[in-house]
């Protein structure tokens, strides 16, 4: 007589979703009527008409960016693996993306403050269309050239769109407010539209992985030409004639010369770093003792954890915290290095992970917001560019070294990785520690250089 042994594949409870559902829109909808200043972001009628038009197309292009991010990201190594590619190819395809981004970085970034950003922005959606076309065309992994053109526009969409923001709002003189609105409502949006991008992938996807592709590539390919189409019907953007020399003597002067820009730099790449750290390892340290998990739906509660986080942005801006930006920030990432130590140290129930994943989502949600809005207070717009992309070279560093000791040697093991991310995160904590005791004295106009 054989024995039948039950397999339970498991997943979230359905009350996860209704949380965050519920509530995400209840922190929206009770936000004017029980916030301090009411006078903040949505609910602000003194912005101007052609700001209000251009961050509402700014919003739309930036949803779309933010789809296409998120398209190519469900696949992962179920591309490569369909194409019969074994472990050390797939790490080696993803240093050569890191490699990329922490060549060209910095590259990117100079060149987005030197150009405009409305150009760099256009060479985002210009890098996806190249890569739905030749996806749609040769239907080959393309290491070379596929994972360079994606590398190079997820540098673009970390820096590209929101100094391009904030360069159009200080040109019109508009209020922090509407500023303020604007970040937590692009992070707010990309989570939406990275859940939305995997919804997309999920439904054009079938049994043949060739054909899903097939398919992603060509909603790729027409997002793109969307997303190109409303950039160019935005105000026409100057050419800016800066001389490098000028620029590299500001950035010297403004950025590497400042002690508080260093500390918010590490800040933004320990976090960078940690949130890579987590995307590399989920969902192994979930699947660890061997059970079988419905990833697919474990994947919503970050992103939903994500948004909600984002919608506290606007609560602490209004007046309904005590605290400062730099203080709330200390507190955020010093729970975030909590979050890597508990994983770090010992496996836990799954349910306990994805509770503790939420958490780490969660306060990453807000954390974003409040370091967009720290860059505004001490990184001059027109050095912004490459002020981020420079910061995200040691978090790109580190994380190259992390793939080739833990992927080809073998040397380090994932609870070592989480425990750098941990490490990352106290640090960056500290440094926002010192950054607060230094103080805020508003930056000088650099043009008088």
């Amino acid at each position: 007589m054989g024995v039948v042994i039950e397999t339970i594949i498991w997943e979230p409870s359905s009350s996860f979703f209704v949380f965050f559902f519920v509530s995400t829109f209840l922190s929206i909808l009770l936000f004017p009527y029980l916030a301090k200043n009411r006078t903040f972001g949505t609910f602000d009628h003194s912005v101007s008409s052609s700001f209000a038009r251009f961050q509402r197309w700014f919003l739309a292009i930036y949803t779309l960016s933010s789809v296409m991010e998120g398209l190519w990201s469900v696949y992962g190594e179920l591309v490569l693996s369909s194409y019969g590619l074994s472990k050390e190819s797939m790490v080696f395809y993803l240093c050569v993306a890191y490699s990329t981004a922490l060549v060209l970085g910095p590259l990117l970034g100079v060149i987005s403050d030197l150009m405009g950003q409305k150009r760099i922005c256009l060479l985002f959606c210009v890098l996806h269309f190249v890569v739905g076309v030749w996806k749609r065309v040769t239907m080959s992994p393309s290491a070379w050239f596929a994972n360079i053109c994606l590398s190079l526009a997820g540098l673009v969409y970390s820096f590209g769109f929101e100094t391009w923001l904030v360069v159009e709002h200080e040109k019109q003189s508009q209020r922090n407010d509407s500023l303020n609105e604007t970040f937590w409502l692009m992070t707010f949006l990309e989570s939406a539209s990275l859940l939305g991008g995997q919804v997309l992938a999920n439904w054009l996807v079938d049994e043949n992985v060739q054909h899903g592709i097939a398919s992603s590539a060509m909603a790729s390919l027409l997002l793109s030409v969307v997303a190109i189409v409303c950039i160019v019907q935005t105000a026409k953007e100057p050419l800016k004639t800066l001389p490098f020399r000028d620029y590299s003597v500001a950035f010297y002067a403004y950025v590497l010369g400042d002690k508080r820009i260093w500390f918010l730099g590490t800040a933004q790449a320990c976090l960078q770093f940690s949130t890579a750290v987590f995307w590399i390892l989920w969902a192994p340290t979930i699947v660890a003792d061997g059970r079988e998990v419905n990833l697919g739906l474990i994947y919503p509660c970050f992103l939903g954890s994500r948004m909600l986080g984002s919608t506290v942005f606007p609560w602490l801006m209004s007046g309904q915290s005590l605290l400062r930006l730099e203080d709330c920030l200390v507190y955020i990432y010093a729970i975030l290095g909590i979050v890597f130590s508990i994983v770090a140290y010992d496996y836990q129930e799954i349910r306990i992970l994805v509770v503790l994943f939420c958490l780490f989502h969660g306060c990453a949600g807000l954390a974003l917001p409040l370091l967009a809005r720290l860059r505004t207070m001490y990184v001059p717009n027109e050095l912004r560019g490459g002020m981020i992309s420079l910061s995200q070279v040691p978090a790109n560093a580190a994380i190259l070294f992390c793939l080739i000791q833990r992927g080809y040697s073998n040397k380090i093991e994932n609870s070592t990785m989480m425990a750098f991310g941990a490490i990352s995160l106290f640090t960056a904590s500290g440094c926002i520690y010192l950054l607060r005791r230094w103080g805020k004295s508003p930056h000088q106009d650099w043009h008088k250089l």
